[in-house]
């Protein structure tokens, strides 16, 4: 009869022709009535929903911060690399600026030139937000740097080794444009409060 009792309580079938039977039994028999009484108090509850915290939300916003972490330590890394290329580009210019050269007029344009980009880098590396208005003049200086340092090298006008330096110019614009897609993604990556029902 018990297992009849147990079939009941997990909505089984009973196996008994009669449901009427199980019912009469528990009329007449004390004991059956006490296991049936201790078998519901088990089943109700084991079947309680457990009281498990939801921790969706909480993980979600620690993914979040942990990548804006390691954004901010890349974006950092680029502003360090363009301001110092700045830096060093600055401090090879003033020399061309001051000191009288072959060509006084041409190595002092050139120089006030190269003070005027360093300190568009320098404004780049130091507010990131504007790096992208920077990149068409970084590249389309690269560009003009490498074609004429091509075609004077080809001409005999120059020497590799003397054109060289200019790789520095395709360097910074790659830093630029690096810089300026680590801003805008990041712009479009931040984290937003999560809300779950």
């Amino acid at each position: 009869m018990r297992t009849a009792l147990s079939a009941r309580l997990d909505a089984e079938d009973t196996g008994l022709t009669q449901a009427t039977l199980l019912d009469d039994h528990l009329a007449g028999c004390a004991d059956c009535r006490a296991w049936q009484a201790a078998a519901e108090q088990v089943t109700l509850i084991i079947r309680q929903p457990m009281g498990v915290p939801d921790l969706t939300a909480p993980i979600l916003a620690a993914v979040a911060q942990q990548r804006q972490a390691d954004f901010a330590g890349r974006k950092r890394i680029l502003q360090i690399a363009l301001g110092l290329s700045a830096v060093v580009q600055l401090a090879l210019a003033i020399p061309g600026l001051l000191v009288a050269g072959v060509d006084l007029h041409t190595s002092r344009e050139a120089a006030s030139f190269d003070i005027a980009l360093a300190v568009g880098f320098a404004l780049a590396a130091w507010w990131p937000e504007r790096a992208r208005a920077f990149v068409p003049v970084a590249f389309v200086l690269a560009g003009c740097l490498t074609l004429t340092s091509a075609f004077d090298i080809a001409a005999g006008a120059t020497l590799v080794a003397h054109e060289i330096s200019h790789v520095a110019a395709l360097a910074q614009a790659g830093l630029l444009l690096a810089l300026s897609r680590r801003v805008s993604s990041g712009r479009a990556s931040a984290p937003r409060q999560v809300t779950v029902a």
